[in-house]
C-alpha cells in the first residue's frame, strides 16, 4: 500500500501541471456502484472492499470518504496511512479539498470517472481559492496498478420479448417523444442498467449485474450501441440491424459526442439540444459538448424502468416465490446443522442449547460454508443465473457491520448463542430478488428480542401505509423509524431502494430514505421498493428485515383532492422468526398482520417444498397471540 501510494505521488508531483491532490472515485466510466474487477480503482489504492467511497491522495495524507453502511468495515481495512471520513459527520470531500488545500492548488481526476453533477460541485467549492479541478489524460492509478485484471470479453445476450414486456421499438418510440417534448435532438445515454433495458440485453461485465459495459446515442432518428465488438455475435448484431441499432465500437463514443456536438444546423433550429443525465453522464463526454447546448436533466430511462410493466411485475413475482422457497430451504438445513454440530436449542426453542458438541475442523459452519449452502439452494432453481450481491452472511459481532462481507479465512464460525444476519438476493431471467432476515439458534436476550420486534414494528408500518400519488421516498421513510426512536434507537442507512427486472439490485431513481435525494421523485404505482430497517450494536449484534414490495393503488374508500392513494404488495415470502419478537409489544393490527403473511407463506411456498420443509415452514408459521 505504501509503495501505492509513493508512486501515485511521484506520478502526480511529474504530471503537468502537477497535482496537489488526487481524486480516486468508486465509480467506473458510467458511474456504476458496482464495477468489474478491473474497475475497482479506490480499492486497489485504499484497502477497502465497500461499493461506495472515495480516495483522496495528497502529497502528504491519504483520506477515504464512506457513508453510515461502512464505517466500521472501512475501519478494519483502512492500514493506518489512511483517515477515515465519516460521511453526513466529518466534511464533505469538496469542503475539505477546498478548506485544506493550497489557493491555486491542482486537483486532477479522471474525467471518465466522475460524473457532470459532482465536477461541477467540486469546481465551484474550488472558486474562492482560485483552485482548479485537472482532467488527467490517462488513469494514474491505472499507471501504478501492475497486476490490473485483463478485459474480458463476455458475450451479449437478448433479453426476449417473453421476459422484458416491451419491444426495443416501443422503448426507442417513447425515449423519441421525450426527445421532442425537450426540444433535443439527441440523448447521451451512459448507465449500463439503462442501455441494457432500453435495447433489451443483458451480459456478465460486471459481477452480480447482468450488464454490459456499453454507451449508446438515440437521435431522432438513429441509435448507437458502443460496445467492444467481440462480444456482439452475429446473432446480435442481426438483432441490433433489425431494431434500427448500429453496433460501434466502445472507444468511438468519444469522437461521436464530440460529432453530434458539432452537427448544427445552418438554419435555425429549436432541437439543437443534447441531453445528458449530470448524474450519469461523466465529465469526458460532457467536455465535448457545447455548454449551453446540453440538457442536464435526469435520463428519462430511469423512471421508464423503474415502473414495471404487467410482464415485469408477473416475473418479479414468480422469482421472488422461488427465492423465498430456497430461504426456507436454507433455514431447515440451517437449523438441523447448528443442532447436530453445536447442540443448538435450535431455531424454535427459546433455551440455551443442551451442550456444545465438540467438533472436528471438517464439521465446522462458518459464515461462508453457510452462504455457500445458499447460493446452492437457489442455484436449483428455475431461471438462476447467479448472486444479485455478495451476500452478506454475518455472526454476532460481524451483523453490526452493515454491509459485512465474509471471507473464507477470515470469516467467524456460527455461534449459536449470537444472532445471526443474513442478507441476500439473486438474478434470475423473470426478476432480481433481496431479502433479509435475522436469526437466533440459542436464547436471545430481552434486549434482542426488543430490537428485533421494533425493527419488525417499522417494518410493518412501513409494509402497510397508504399514501397519496406525489409522496417521495423521503417523507416515507419515518414510518420504519418512529418505533426504534421510541427507543432511543436508529440505523445509518436508507430504508428502500428499488429493484431491478433481471438487472441491478439496486434501482433508481426513486428511494425511501432520510437522505435529501430521497425527494426528487415521488413513489408510482408500478415501481419496486425494498423495505428493510435495522438496527446494529457496533460490537455486538445486527438485526435487519427486508422484503421486496410492489407499489400498487390502494382502493381507498375517499380519495381526497382526487389524488388517488397508493400501498404496497408483499412480494417476498420467508417467515419472520417468532422466538425474537417481544409479542406484547405488537398491537393486534400487527399481530393481524404478521399472522396473516404466514398464512400465506405457508400457501404460496408449498409447493416447492418437501414433506419435511413444510412440516418446518408450518411449526415457523404458526400463529402467534398475546
Amino acid at each position: 500500500m505504501e509503495d501505492t501510494l509513493s508512486a501515485l505521488r511521484s506520478l502526480m508531483a511529474s504530471h503537468s501541471p502537477p497535482l496537489d491532490a488526487l481524486v480516486v472515485p468508486s465509480e467506473d466510466y458510467h458511474q456504476s456502484e458496482y464495477v468489474s474487477a478491473r474497475d475497482k480503482r479506490r480499492e486497489f489504492v485504499s484497502g477497502f472492499t465497500g461499493s461506495a467511497g472515495l480516495a483522496l491522495v495528497t502529497m502528504n495524507k491519504a483520506l477515504l470518504w464512506t457513508d453510515g453502511r461502512y464505517f466500521l468495515q472501512a475501519l478494519k481495512e483502512l492500514s493506518d496511512q489512511w483517515n477515515l471520513m465519516r460521511m453526513g459527520e466529518d466534511p464533505a470531500v469538496d469542503v475539505w479539498m477546498a478548506d485544506n488545500l493550497p489557493k491555486e492548488a491542482a486537483i486532477g481526476v479522471d474525467p471518465w470517472s466522475v460524473s457532470i453533477d459532482t465536477a461541477k460541485r467540486w469546481e465551484h467549492a474550488f472558486a474562492k481559492k482560485q483552485q482548479k479541478l485537472i482532467q488527467t489524460s490517462t488513469n494514474l492509478v491505472d499507471e501504478v496498478w501492475k497486476n490490473r485484471p485483463p478485459l474480458e470479453i463476455n458475450p451479449v445476450i437478448i433479453h426476449p420479448l417473453e421476459f422484458s414486456g416491451r419491444s426495443i421499438r416501443d422503448k426507442l418510440n417513447d425515449l423519441r417523444e421525450n426527445l421532442i417534448r425537450e426540444k433535443a435532438r439527441g440523448i447521451i445515454i451512459t448507465a449500463l442498467d439503462e442501455v441494457a433495458w432500453l435495447y433489451n440485453i443483458r451480459g456478465s461485465d460486471v459481477s452480480y449485474c447482468p450488464v454490459v459495459h456499453a454507451f449508446a446515442i438515440v437521435t431522432s432518428n438513429l441509435a448507437f450501441l458502443y460496445v467492444d465488438k467481440r462480444k456482439a455475435s452475429s446473432e446480435v448484431n442481426s438483432y441490433m440491424e433489425e431494431n434500427g441499432i448500429e453496433v460501434r465500437e466502445y472507444g468511438a463514443v468519444s469522437s461521436d459526442v464530440a460529432l453530434l456536438a458539432s452537427n448544427d444546423s445552418e438554419t435555425e433550429n429549436e432541437f439543437d439540444l443534447i441531453w445528458a443525465d449530470p448524474g450519469s453522464c461523466c465529465y469526458a463526454l460532457y467536455s465535448k459538448l457545447v455548454a449551453d447546448k446540453v440538457l442536464l436533466q435526469p435520463s428519462p430511462l430511469a423512471l421508464a424502468k423503474a415502473i414495471k410493466n404487467p410482464v415485469e411485475l408477473e416475473g418479479l413475482k414468480k422469482a421472488h416465490i422461488r427465492d423465498g422457497a430456497a430461504v426456507v430451504q436454507y433455514l431447515v438445513w440451517l437449523d438441523q446443522q447448528v443442532q447436530e454440530i453445536y447442540g443448538a436449542s435450535g431455531y424454535f426453542l427459546d433455551k440455551v442449547g443442551a451442550n456444545k458438541k465438540k467438533h472436528s475442523e471438517t464439521m465446522k459452519l462458518t459464515e461462508v460454508t453457510a452462504s455457500d449452502k445458499l447460493e446452492g439452494f437457489r442455484a436449483s432453481k428455475e431461471h438462476f443465473r447467479g448472486l444479485s450481491f455478495p451476500t452478506i452472511s454475518s455472526v454476532g459481532p460481524n451483523a453490526a457491520i452493515i454491509h459485512y462481507a465474509p471471507h473464507a479465512e477470515t470469516c467467524a464460525e456460527f455461534d449459536p448463542d449470537r444472532i445471526y444476519l443474513f442478507d441476500s438476493g439473486a438474478q434470475y431471467v423473470d426478476g432480481t430478488t433481496d431479502i433479509t432476515r435475522t436469526v437466533h439458534f440459542g436464547k436471545p436476550s430481552e434486549h434482542e428480542k426488543a430490537c428485533y420486534t421494533a425493527v419488525l414494528k417499522g417494518h410493518i408500518s412501513l409494509g402497510n401505509a397508504r399514501f397519496p400519488n406525489g409522496t417521495n421516498g423521503h417523507a416515507l421513510d419515518i414510518l420504519a423509524r418512529v418505533p426504534l426512536w421510541n427507543y432511543g434507537l436508529d440505523y445509518r442507512h436508507g430504508t428502500g431502494h428499488g429493484i431491478g427486472s433481471y438487472l441491478n439490485v439496486h434501482e433508481g431513481p426513486h428511494l425511501i430514505s432520510f437522505r435529501p435525494h430521497a425527494r426528487n421523485v415521488p413513489i408510482q404505482a408500478s415501481m419496486t421498493v425494498t423495505d428493510e430497517p435495522g438496527y446494529y450494536e457496533d460490537g455486538s449484534f445486527g438485526i435487519r428485515l427486508e422484503n421486496v414490495l410492489i407499489v400498487k393503488g390502494a382502493g381507498t374508500k375517499f380519495n381526497f383532492g382526487d389524488k388517488g392513494y397508493l400501498s404496497f404488495e408483499h412480494i417476498t415470502w420467508a417467515p419472520y422468526q417468532t422466538k425474537l419478537i417481544d409479542v406484547s409489544h405488537l398491537t393486534p393490527d400487527e399481530i393481524g398482520w404478521l399472522n396473516s403473511y404466514h398464512s400465506n407463506c405457508r400457501d404460496i411456498l408449498a409447493p416447492y417444498l418437501n414433506e419435511s420443509e413444510s412440516a418446518w415452514l408450518k411449526k415457523a408459521t404458526e400463529p402467534v397471540s398475546i
